[in-house]
Formats: C-alpha cells, sequence, structure tokens
C-alpha cells in the first residue's frame, strides 16, 4: 500500500479530470492497523452471519434494506424516513412523494439485484440493472438509467469550472468497469474479501460511470458483493447509516486516496464501518428477538382472537405500518373485526395510531421502528 497510485489527473482543455490506474493487479497489504481491523471485522460479521441460521431473518430483513434505503438516499439529499417508508403513496404528503418514490426504487433495486445473484455473477450486468430500477419514474429518469455516461460529469460545484471532483473521461469508462468487474470476480486474487469490495467502493465512486445515482448504486454494490461471496448468506449488513453518520469523513476519505495517494487511510475508515454497523445489526437483532418473545406473550391475553393477533403481529415484521384493511386482508375477517382487533392491540402497547385523524387512521409497531433508528 506504501507504493499504491491511484492515478493521475488528465488534461481536457478547461479543466482536468482524474483516470484512476486499474485495480486488478497484485495487492500487499503490511499496514497492522489494517489487519488488525480486517481481523475484528470478519469476526463481527460472522457474529452478525449467525442469525440467518437460528431466526427467520427473511422476516426482518425488509426493515433493514428500508433503513438502508433511507439512509442512503439521505445522503443524496433526500428526507423520507423509516416510517414514511412504509406507507402507501396516497399516504405520503404531496411535497415529500419524490423522495418516498426514490426510496422505493432502492428498495426495489436491492431486493431484485439480490434476486438476480442466483443467475448473474457480480457483474456490469448486475450493476447496470439495479441503476435501471434506481432511476425510474423519479428525478434521474432523464439521465440514462441502466446506461453508462456518455459525457463529462463532475462532483460538487455548478460547472466543471469549480467543481470539487472531476471523474474520468467517459471514454475510459468500459475499460475501467471491465477492469473492476475482473477484480471482483477474481478468485486467484489472494486480497480478502473485505479489502476487495473496500477498494471496488472506492474505484466505483471515482469513476462515477453514470450521469445520475452513483453514491446509491456504489453503496448498494457493498451488500450484494459480500452476499454473493458468501460472506452473508443473507443480504443483512448496510454501510450507509454509517457513511451518512460520518458524511464528510466519507468524502474526505475517498478523496484523500485520489490526492494523496492514501488507500490506508480509507481501508480503516471502511473496515471500521464494518464493525461499527455489525456490531449494531447484532444488538439490533438481540432486541428483535426479545420484543417478539415479549409481545408473543401479552396477544395470548386476547384468548380467542391471539391467532389473528398473531398474524398480524408476524406481518408487522414485515411492514410495520398497516391500516384497518391492511388488517382486514391479513385475517380474513370483517372490517369491524378488524378495528376490534386493532382496538386490543393498541391497548397491549403494540400498535400506535399515527396520523390523529377520525378517519383513514394508520398504525405503527413503533416499538420495532425505533429499535432501527436508535
Amino acid at each position: 500500500m506504501k507504493r499504491f497510485n491511484a492515478g493521475s489527473f488528465i488534461n481536457q482543455g478547461y479543466y482536468k479530470s482524474f483516470e484512476p490506474n486499474v485495480i486488478n493487479r497484485p495487492w500487499n497489504v503490511d499496514d497492522m492497523q489494517v489487519l488488525s481491523l480486517l481481523s475484528r471485522a470478519d469476526r463481527h460479521l460472522g457474529r452478525l452471519d449467525m442469525y440467518s441460521e437460528y431466526v427467520n431473518i427473511d422476516l426482518f430483513l425488509s426493515m433493514h434494506i428500508a433503513k438502508e434505503a433511507t439512509q442512503s438516499s439521505k445522503i443524496e439529499g433526500t428526507q423520507t424516513n423509516m416510517e414514511e417508508a412504509f406507507l402507501n403513496k396516497e399516504d405520503v404528503s404531496y411535497e415529500k412523494r419524490d423522495d418516498w418514490e426514490e426510496v422505493q426504487n432502492y428498495i426495489q433495486a436491492m431486493n431484485e439485484a439480490v434476486k438476480l445473484l442466483s443467475s448473474l455473477p457480480f457483474s456490469s450486468r448486475l450493476i447496470t440493472k439495479a441503476h435501471t430500477i434506481l432511476l425510474q419514474g423519479v428525478r434521474g429518469k432523464s439521465k440514462l438509467p441502466g446506461e453508462y455516461r456518455r459525457s463529462q460529469n463532475w462532483i460538487g460545484g455548478a460547472t466543471l469550472n469549480d467543481a470539487v471532483f472531476i471523474p474520468p473521461n467517459h471514454n475510459s469508462i468500459q475499460t475501467l468497469i471491465s477492469d473492476l468487474e475482473k477484480f471482483a470476480n477474481d478468485e486467484l486474487n489472494p486480497l480478502p474479501d473485505l479489502l476487495k469490495i473496500a477498494i471496488i467502493h472506492y474505484q466505483f465512486e471515482t469513476i462515477h460511470p453514470f450521469l445520475d445515482g452513483n453514491g446509491r448504486v456504489g453503496r448498494l454494490l457493498i451488500t450484494l458483493y459480500l452476499v454473493s461471496k458468501g460472506v452473508l448468506k443473507k443480504p443483512m449488513l448496510y454501510l450507509s447509516d454509517f457513511f451518512e453518520k460520518n458524511r464528510t469523513l466519507y468524502y474526505d476519505n475517498l478523496m484523500r486516496v485520489r490526492t494523496h495517494n492514501d488507500l490506508t487511510q480509507w481501508l480503516k475508515f471502511f473496515l471500521s464501518g464494518i464493525i461499527e454497523t455489525a456490531k449494531s445489526g447484532v444488538k439490533t437483532f438481540d432486541g428483535i428477538l426479545q420484543l417478539q418473545r415479549m409481545n408473543e406473550e401479552k396477544i395470548k391475553e386476547l384468548k380467542a382472537r391471539s391467532s389473528d393477533a398473531k398474524l398480524v403481529l408476524d406481518h408487522l415484521y414485515v411492514k410495520p405500518i398497516v391500516d384497518v384493511k391492511a388488517v382486514s386482508k391479513i385475517i380474513s375477517k370483517s372490517l369491524v373485526s378488524s378495528y376490534r382487533l386493532i382496538s386490543d392491540m393498541e391497548k397491549l402497547e403494540i400498535l400506535d395510531e399515527i396520523t390523529g385523524a377520525e378517519r383513514d387512521r394508520v398504525y405503527a409497531y413503533s416499538s420495532y421502528l425505533d429499535l432501527f433508528s436508535s
């Protein structure tokens, strides 16, 4: 890493773009701090992954993906929160619907990309497919969804003249993405997977191959890579919350690689994010299991209606926002019966009404949502 060279600034006339060097090459890591963090990150990831063996993880994954979607989109300026992400479109205030739709696209992009991993390797096709979904019908829909850019873009500033960073010329994108793809799938390269994805994320953000949505796609790729390599059995680790909380450091450390060839500091930051996020994930799953046990005891008080309450409770782990129509559909009973059940679950402090309205009321599984926002 001491001899690492990130690339060079190329004169393009009235501006200079940054041309990164290829990453599919031999690597030598000799920094003991990096190796120590790598060991800790592996250990904590293993503890997190253990939950996929003993818990019905699929029941809770939608919340993890929703949190990733809201936090990754928040880095880009959207303001949808976790609660709003689970509302129906008609229940979202008009001024927030664009943000809400971007979050829904992110959720769909992650879900579809994870499914595609069963038939596609971690590849350019996977990246462009995720990008297509991410931009469908939202503000970036005119910026070539699913296609690499054919013009120069920039980061920060109003124009190329005052840009904070100018990625490589569009003519280099195919070559650089091909190199990234080979590096990701080179089974003979002995570099540990966590270091590989740290470098892949840096390189992808540096290439900035799309006209819009690069940050969100780049962060989405972290989870996809870990699942594709079997580091995680399920998509249950998301770094966007860590990046959002440390947004300035996130951007500064990426930029420092380009300006000072300091890849070591980026690796330390990335691995610290893995450790913190995995530890937080374990804590969240412990909280979920405690909450699940507590509320399953509570609903036993409902006697004959406890089986219906259990159906609703299981649904709430997937989608923690419901209304009476949703409950009626879940339990296959009338609206009157559903209102009665909702009232019972409010008294048991499982559901909270969140609109304050007399009609068209919406209810949240607040104690569950709180586990993801603490």
